[in-house]
């Protein structure tokens, strides 16, 4: 006869009301069961001090180890007692194993892939930039403990007219940005918290719902469904949880009621999601860990398009008693004891088949390397940020993008690397080519062709598309190419004996990926785009329209590879590369931007670009000396000089060998001649910023990492250091 110990953190089984049902389901089953806590089991005879149900009282008993063990107790209380547990483990079979923490489930089910597209995009908050990036982003998200239970601690926060309303149950503020902040300061010093975009389900008379599935495991080791109910929150209230004063319905008359005739097609969908989602979860703790679990509550809601997104998935969840469905859970958990205990081979056969399978599985992972004259580091930082919602990615440092890194990375890649994303650089033909020949891409991007290293082509644009090109011809022939369909000189590119997939991206032409209503916001830009036909809104938390392009390389490939556009919009939240147009907000006002990691005459086009858009008052515009145009240096000066009196920018100070022609040209084209300045020496410049500098000036500081520009913003936020 199998004998069953239920395990549970309390000594008492009198204060743990189920143990009755347990025991009595058991009996009725014909099997022997009884209760113990861990520090009742004696490894050295092999027996449990034991409490065992008899004529209506418990009674304690020493028992044999037993055949199976239903894990009944609270993880985190069990955990002071895991080494008792984890030699247990090794002797008897267990009937579940923790899945772990909302956060751990999640990655769990990223990492898994099938079911990644029904996740809400959640992220660690670890600092309070991180919160509002993603405000800025989805305009309305839930704040929210990261080990939160029956719907306490999580906050509603939405983005409105001069700040942020704050919603908890059914209790409504509004804060400044400064309140918010000092909330978010104070939640975050106590713990750990997430936060995910808000997405909402509403009844037809304005309630909030969502649906709990609740499975479990039967006698025969398969998934059944206990129950598919909604949950819906009271009047005012966005939190459906029954510890909130939610309320439960029946399903059938809930979905007649609300979707007619849609109402059949929606709860079977409901119910194989249930089923798929219970298996796919039980084969990755096979795969992962050999273990097993046997029952999962899944918190849902529908949107509007009755997409389905999972809230949360807990592990041992309730049953509403108004269900009388204790008794339900109780019999499949039994009978599945008794099956856990009868089948372990057949068990242990499967989780082998299982983990094989995996490795299989396991295939060629898409490699993805950028080129291009501008936007490499930024394309892929924007990229490896999407990828790594979902996938483990290995991602080339910032900058680092010679043949020398390209076989460093070669050694670094290995089997646990879902994705690879490379930058490619090059001054010189044949480079590109190196690259391709260590490490061959199976998806490239090249970002545009622009004047950086022209010197190196005997100043001829069409070489260095020629040395770029040789990204396409090196890469896999049927693979995946993205180009600017905006950029003209692209149009050089040797694109005739692709035989792969060629996709787009541009603003101002018709391309496969295209942004349109392009604006500045506070730090970042917002742009539309038609994705997965439906139009969405995106936010990029970085200025200047030529990091819209980049963003969209990164968005052509990312919807190639099947990522959703929720994953999409939040992996957009990225990680900006550093003195990538970075902003330095300093006293009185002064705000400093940081550009000083390359300098070529588009990013100095695109940098007064930002200046011009964000500079409120006075503009002030420093640039440094560009290397490597060769022939076009002059030429290009010139342009750059017409541009900054084009752009109407108040005062221009350059920096470096021959970098007075740009002041000439905006002279002759009609800038201020006093407003004109020009040094070779960056103390005399720093003196002169010590004198002009006012309140409320804009400044850009803009040139290459080998001019050292950056002394000059660290200057000015040391002397303008609030």
């Amino acid at each position: 006869m199998t004998l069953i110990g239920m395990l549970h953190h309390r000594r008492d089984p009198k204060t743990v009301i189920k143990s009755y049902a347990y025991a009595a389901v058991a009996q009725a089953e014909g099997l022997k069961f009884f209760y113990f806590s861990p520090g009742t089991v004696n490894f050295v005879n092999r027996s449990i001090r034991g409490q065992v149900y008899e004529n209506g009282s418990w009674q304690e008993r020493v028992m044999p180890f037993p055949d199976v063990i239903y894990n009944a107790g609270s993880p985190e209380k069990l955990a002071k007692s895991k080494p008792i547990i984890e030699k247990l483990k090794k002797e008897i079979p267990f009937t579940t194993n923790s899945i772990g923490n909302k956060w751990n489930i999640n990655e769990r089910l990223k990492e898994a892939k099938e079911f990644s597209n029904y996740l809400i995009p959640s992220e660690v908050v670890k600092n309070v930039e991180t919160f509002f990036k993603f405000v800025a982003s989805f305009h309305k998200v839930v704040f929210k403990p990261i080990d939160g239970r029956k719907g306490k601690g999580i906050y509603f926060i939405s983005s409105v007219k001069n700040g942020y309303e704050v919603r908890k149950d059914s209790n409504n503020e509004f804060y400044s940005k400064q309140q918010l902040i000092e909330f978010l300061e104070e939640k975050l010093s106590t713990g750990t918290f997430i936060i995910q975009p808000y997405i909402q389900s509403v009844t037809k008379s304005g309630h909030v719902y969502d649906f709990r599935l609740h499975v479990q495991k039967n006698g025969e080791g398969k998934w059944v469904i206990t129950t598919i109910f909604p949950r819906i929150a009271p009047k005012g209230s966005i939190i459906p949880n029954i510890n909130n004063g939610g309320y439960t319905n029946y399903l059938d008359p809930f979905l007649q009621q609300e979707f007619k005739k849609e109402a059949f097609n929606i709860k079977r969908m409901l119910e194989h999601f249930s089923l798929s989602l219970a298996n796919h979860l039980d084969n990755i703790q096979m795969v992962k860990y050999g273990e097993v679990i046997d029952e999962i509550g899944i918190d849902i809601g529908l949107d509007e398009h009755l997409k389905i997104w999972i809230y949360e998935v807990n592990w041992r969840p309730g049953c509403p008693p108004a269900f009388y469905l204790e008794l339900d859970v109780v019999i499949h958990t039994i009978q599945y004891a008794k099956f856990i205990a009868e089948n372990q081979a057949k068990i242990k056969r499967e989780i082998g088949t299982l983990k094989r399978k995996n490795i299989e599985k396991k295939g060629k992972i898409p490699i993805i390397a950028i080129t291009g004259s501008a936007g490499k580091t930024t394309s892929k930082a924007f990229l490896a940020s999407i990828l790594s919602k979902k996938w483990n990615v290995f991602e080339s440092k910032d900058y680092w993008n010679t043949t020398e890194h390209t076989k460093k990375h070669a050694d670094e890649i290995n089997d646990t690397h879902e994705a690879v994303v490379l930058e490619y650089g090059m001054a010189y033909p044949g480079v590109i080519k190196e690259h391709c020949s260590i490490i061959q891409p199976t998806l490239s991007i090249v970002t545009n062709i622009g004047l950086a290293h022209v010197g190196n082509f005997d100043s001829d644009i069409k070489g260095v598309a020629h040395a770029k090109s040789e990204l396409i011809h090196g890469m896999d022939q049927e693979g995946v190419l993205v180009l600017n369909k905006d950029d003209e000189n692209s149009k050089y590119l040797e694109t005739e004996q692709f035989k792969g997939k060629i996709m787009t991206v541009g603003i101002k032409s018709s391309a496969n990926y295209r942004a349109y209503d392009v604006k500045y916001k506070e730090n970042g830009m917002s742009f539309k785009m038609k994705l997965q036909r439906q139009e969405i809104e995106l936010f990029i938390p970085i200025l200047g329209e030529h990091h819209v392009y980049n963003a969209l390389n990164a968005i052509a490939i990312a919807d190639y590879l099947g990522f959703t556009p929720m994953e999409i919009k939040a992996g957009l939240i990225f990680k900006k590369p550093p003195r990538r147009l970075t902003i330095y907000n300093c006293r009185d006002n002064i705000t400093v931007i940081d550009d000083t990691v390359h300098s070529h005459p588009q990013g100095v086009r695109a940098a007064l670009d930002v200046l011009s858009n964000i500079g409120k008052h006075r503009t002030i515009a420093i640039i440094g000396q560009m290397r490597e145009l060769g022939n076009l240096r002059e030429e290009e000066y010139r342009k750059v000089g017409e541009y900054v009196h084009e752009k109407n920018i108040d005062i221009l100070i350059t920096y470096g060998f021959r970098t007075e022609e740009i002041g000439a040209q905006a002279k002759v084209k009609g800038f201020p001649p006093k407003n004109i300045y020009h040094f070779i020496q960056k103390e005399e410049l720093h003196e002169l910023l010590d004198k002009i500098v006012k309140k409320n000036d804009t400044i850009l500081v803009k040139g290459a990492s080998k001019t050292n520009m950056f002394d000059t913003v660290k200057y000015l936020d040391d002397t303008f250091k609030e």
